[in-house]
């Protein structure tokens, strides 16, 4: 969202924003993107396909006929037909520094990883899952316990202004081909790699803690079951949860749900 806020800031004409379809989310109430409602918001049309390769979708967008198409995070990878269609190409704002960490979870996987930083990368799409030669790239630090939400509105912020300095000389940008030999993946998270037990290394525990928020989150077990972790620290070789929530429970002192208080 912050980069769709950004081109339209920045004076650009934006024809469609093209986002996901309503989906049903807190008590199943069908509830609308937030990339929709700030198109709404700013008066913008928009356009949600179930699946962007449908031949009506592919027609809807040549009707438009767009000299640039920009994605960002938008969960579908674009066929030929789509990407063929505006004149200047494709361009996609990717939350790492390419060809690390391609993929649906970026952001985690780095934190995941271990990795001390990550960034964002504006490429020419081809194709293939973050293959395309690069544009502009921009680097920052992972904090020793940021997680996922904090850095991923981080990036958000990082990679819309990127964007909006990268359009701006779009004609004379040079774009540089990706070192294919070092790509690394980034999968989607599953639910298995939340549950967790106490035998794993005090740092693994604290990186997934971190990087799987908010879904699908950490949980250990305790007492009185599993809990999901919601908050902690390392203290030497020791993971030290500081906030815990049993299944329809309140989120309480780790202390409360580990009975130690």
């Amino acid at each position: 969202m912050p980069s769709l806020l950004a081109l339209h800031a920045a004076g650009h004409e934006i024809a469609l924003v093209v986002t996901q379809p309503d989906r049903p989310a807190h008590r199943m109430k069908v509830t609308p993107p937030p990339v929709k409602v700030a198109a709404e918001e700013l008066g913008l049309p928009v356009f949600q396909p179930e699946r962007i390769r449908d031949p009506e979708a592919v027609e809807r967008l040549r009707t438009i006929s767009p000299d640039l198409l920009v994605v960002v995070a938008y969960g579908q990878i674009l066929p030929q037909s789509v990407l063929s269609i505006p004149r200047l190409g494709a361009v996609n704002v990717h939350a790492s520094l390419l060809p690390r960490h391609r993929g649906a979870a970026p952001i985690a996987r780095a934190i995941l990883a271990g990795d001390d930083k990550t960034g964002v990368t504006i490429m020419k799409m081809d194709e293939h899952m973050d293959h395309g030669p690069v544009l502009a790239m921009r680097a920052t630090s992972i904090g020793d316990r940021e997680g996922a939400v904090q850095l991923t509105e981080r990036l958000a912020e990082m990679g819309a202004e990127l964007l909006v300095e990268t359009l701006e000389n779009f004609d004379d940008a040079r774009s540089v081909d990706q070192d294919h030999a070092q790509a690394t993946l980034a999968p989607k998270l599953t639910r298995e790699e939340g549950e967790l037990d106490w035998s794993l290394d005090a740092q693994e525990i604290d990186r997934r803690v971190r990087a799987l928020q908010p879904w699908p989150g950490v949980t250990l077990p305790t007492p009185r079951g599993r809990a999901k972790v919601l908050t902690g620290h390392v203290d030497g070789d020791r993971y030290v949860p500081e906030v815990m929530q049993l299944p329809g429970k309140r989120p309480a002192a780790a202390k409360q749900v580990l009975g130690d208080a």
